[in-house]
């Protein structure tokens, strides 16, 4: 091991040693004082939008200098309403009842005693992705209302955004009085590797990777902490001949409007065979005028010579992007099974008029979620509840689904006994 080596494998220890310590003592914060340090984030932020946007210039310039893809610089482009809502989600969570302590009825009964549960926070989070850099505070916020600690990795790219962002969360951490360590940030042209951290299972609790699949494959690979698999595109949406065109027109058109963020944008539309070819060239068009690209199967482009025919491989993988893959397919159950396959397990649609279909499609995809007739579109923030998600998972195990508040507590079952024995 190099001294560069060692030097990062250290900075990622005193990292999650720090938030460690903190998380310990974050359990034991009331909530009135998390929720007034949330408050104190949306001020900073808020009062430093203007550096935060200049830096944000300053990482785009430099991306575009380096190559960066297209994809990532739109991820990293800062406005002020992304801002602003940055702003308003911190708002909105210092407001929410805590979700600390809150106390359920258990499952089960002991003899002679009383058995309930208690939500607690998991502890250490650590949070590695990519672009994105409003992320910084929203997951600060979802960590700080549920009592976590956290650990930040950003990318290279948003290095001037991540660096502004992260001083104006600490100088409000810090105002408010919350322990050290509650927010640590690790520089990402400096320290750790992802490697370093997401192996400091002894410290951290759960490690969220949010970007492209290649990172998220990166962070989970590697892990030995629990990990939640955060998910973007590849959604599948089948058109059932009982769907309207202008059912799954809107769907598609409206699935992607969840820029920057392409979570639950539908890629990928199954049709059956006696589809109506005037329908799907109306169609077609239609996207071609919101600057959608069209991609067919061999059948379709037999049929539609001026289609580009989508390859194999594209079938399991996101685009990211506007472009929409059409395959046909025999009926309902040949759709369920192509999807369960092929997709990314995190948001299937399906346009139809028929109850039966609805009820076979909703039980029979295996998705965190299935949407029947509406668009899977992906918010952040839904100024209603506690319908503030810092992303989708599409993982089987530990909280698949959206990625809220709930996503980052455990319960913990409490025994009282009655002196009797």
């Amino acid at each position: 091991m190099t001294s560069e080596d060692s030097t990062s494998t250290q900075a990622s220890i005193s990292a999650a040693r720090r938030a460690y310590q903190a998380s310990l003592e974050l359990a034991g914060v009331k909530g009135t004082v998390r929720a007034a340090a949330l408050q104190a984030m949306a001020r900073e932020l808020k009062a430093r939008q203007n550096d935060i946007l200049e830096a944000n210039t300053l990482d785009l310039e430099a991306s575009r200098e380096m190559a960066i893809p297209e994809l990532i610089v739109e991820w990293l482009k800062l406005t002020p309403e992304r801002v602003q809502t940055t702003v308003q989600i911190l708002q909105r969570l210092g407001e929410m009842p805590d979700p600390i302590g809150k106390v359920m009825s258990a499952s089960y009964q002991a003899d002679h005693c009383q058995v309930y549960c208690q939500q607690i926070p998991l502890g250490v989070i650590a949070l590695i992705y990519e672009a994105f850099p409003e992320l910084a505070a929203i997951a600060a916020g979802l960590c700080l209302k549920s009592a976590n600690s956290l650990i930040l990795k950003g990318g290279t790219e948003a290095s001037h955004s991540n660096t502004v962002i992260a001083e104006a969360l600490q100088s409000a951490i810090d105002e408010v009085g919350l322990p050290v360590g509650s927010l640590e940030i690790l520089p990402a042209d400096r320290g750790a590797s992802i490697r370093d951290l997401v192996t400091q299972d002894q410290y951290i609790n759960l490690i969220i990777p949010y970007g492209r699949p290649s990172l998220v494959q990166q962070v989970v690979r590697q892990s030995t902490a629990p990990a939640l698999r955060s998910a973007m595109g590849n959604c599948y949406l089948y058109w059932s001949p009982t769907g309207s065109l202008e059912m799954a027109r809107w769907m598609i058109l409206d699935s992607h409007q969840s820029e920057p963020d392409p979570v639950n944008a539908i890629e990928k539309v199954l049709i059956d065979p006696n589809q109506k070819p005037s329908s799907l060239v109306r169609l077609w068009n239609s996207l071609k005028e919101k600057g959608f690209e069209i991609r067919g199967d061999a059948d379709l482009v037999a049929d539609f010579p001026e289609l580009r025919l989508a390859d194999v491989v594209e079938w399991n993988q996101p685009y990211l992007n506007k472009t929409v893959a059409f395959k046909v397919v025999e009926d309902l159950e040949a759709a369920i099974a192509w999807i369960n396959r092929y997709s990314s397990g995190h948001a299937d649609s399906i346009a139809t008029e028929s109850y039966e279909e609805s009820r076979e499609f909703a039980l029979d995809v295996n998705s965190a979620s299935t949407f029947i007739n509406a668009s899977p579109r992906f918010s952040r923030y839904q100024n209603r509840g506690d319908a503030i998600f810092l992303g989708m998972s599409n993982q089987k195990g530990y909280r698949r689904g959206l990625i809220g508040l709930k996503t980052l507590t455990t319960l913990k079952h409490i025994v009282q006994g009655n002196g009797q024995f």
